[in-house]
């Protein structure tokens, strides 16, 4: 496959409103990290600037999606609150943080280090 843009981490969050779009995001991009929102959740909506500074300050696809616009999203990764973020390396999801709002750093050091944030409940979203 040439190199194009995609193979890059882009600088910015980029929304997405399917699974299969998920997939491609996935397949294509060496880390991807998955922010599960929905609207109206505040939240969410306090962490949107902070995945852009995220964005920014690594080398990871950061992509947003709001389940209602795919159910399969929510089954596949057994989403029981929002936001959830998601950390996928080499196609693989390697780490979930589900703790409700959290800083640039703290994001950052999850990305750093998945084990260190509760993986062992990827056993249930893998299913």
């Amino acid at each position: 496959m040439a190199s194009t843009e995609t193979d890059s981490a882009p600088t910015k969050p980029i929304r997405i409103e399917t699974k299969a779009e998920l997939d491609e995001l996935v397949a294509t991009h060496e880390r991807v990290l998955l922010d599960i929102y929905t609207k109206g959740c505040t939240l969410c909506q306090s962490i949107e600037p902070v995945l852009g500074t995220v964005a920014k300050a690594t080398d990871v696809t950061v992509v947003m999606v709001n389940p209602q616009t795919d159910m399969s999203i929510a089954e596949t990764y057994t989403i029981r609150s929002v936001p959830t973020l998601l950390l996928f390396e080499d196609g693989d999801l390697v780490g979930r943080l589900d703790e409700g709002f959290q800083g640039a750093q703290a994001i950052i050091d999850f990305i750093d280090d998945p084990s260190e944030h509760g993986s062992d409940r990827l056993k249930s979203a893998e299913k």
